[in-house]
C-alpha cells in the first residue's frame, strides 16, 4: 500500500514524498481527495447548487 499523504503540507523548499502539494503534481493522490490552500480536502460529488435553484428558493 502507497503512504497516505499528509493532511497539510508544511511548506519546506525540498517537498517531502507525502506532500499533497507533491502527491496531486505527480498524480499520486488517492480517489476523492484534491488540495485546496495547502491542505488536503476530499472532493464532494454532489451536485453543487445553481444560480436558478437559488432564484427558486
Amino acid at each position: 500500500m502507497a503512504k497516505k499523504p499528509k493532511k497539510k503540507c508544511c511548506v519546506s523548499k525540498p517537498k517531502c514524498k507525502r506532500c499533497p502539494l507533491r502527491m496531486m503534481r505527480e498524480g499520486r493522490l488517492p480517489d476523492g481527495y484534491t488540495v485546496k490552500k495547502r491542505k488536503l480536502v476530499k472532493v464532494d460529488k454532489k451536485s453543487k447548487s445553481s444560480k436558478k435553484k437559488l432564484a427558486a428558493a
